[in-house]
């Protein structure tokens, strides 16, 4: 058996990259989701946020890299690895470096949408920190292999959208 390359989902809070890639995961024998904010959460005492000064930057880093090593031992285990993060080009470069031949694949919605799917569930950011990370993520978007715009897909559509990019990129069964 062999896996898929890693798949890394990225784009703004609420555009539906955790809920993907459980979908994407629940599809297939052996599939890890490695949610990078989970990461982060991991230190209790001294934590920042992704968007606080340098500190924050060190730890989003810190965070990316901490998911390569997850997804490094899953697939040498033959396990395929959906990653989700909200990518800066530093941290999209430290995917690439550490996950050679990963797949990143930008999840894009405009801000008025991305409000509504908030609404719908928690969110653990202000109003404030939503608006400024959907605006960081749509002005200053890394390099990516293919963006999706997720407006008008439901749940399992934007879910079959990513499959095929990553079936393509890969096998095409994900029972394989």
């Amino acid at each position: 058996m062999s896996v898929r390359p890693a798949l890394v989902l990225t784009g703004p809070p609420a555009v539906g990259k955790s809920s993907a890639a459980i979908s994407l995961a629940a599809a297939r024998p052996r599939c890890a989701v490695i949610e990078v904010d989970d990461l982060r959460q991991l230190v209790r005492t001294g934590g920042a946020a992704p968007w606080d000064g340098v500190e924050g930057a060190r730890q989003r880093l810190l965070g990316a890299r901490n998911a390569c090593a997850l997804a490094i031992n899953f697939l040498s285990d033959n396990i395929d690895v959906a990653i989700t993060d909200v990518l800066t080009p530093d941290t999209v470069a430290t995917y690439r470096a550490m996950l050679p031949g990963c797949l990143v694949i930008r999840l894009s919605a405009p801000l008025s949408e991305t409000r509504r799917r908030a609404a719908t569930r928690h969110v653990w950011l202000t109003a404030a920190e939503f608006d400024a990370l959907h605006n960081h993520d749509a002005s200053r978007s890394p390099h990516v292999d293919a963006t999706i715009d997720v407006t008008e897909l439901n749940a399992l559509d934007q879910t079959a959208a990513i499959e095929r990019i990553w079936s393509a990129s890969g096998h095409a069964d994900p029972t394989s």
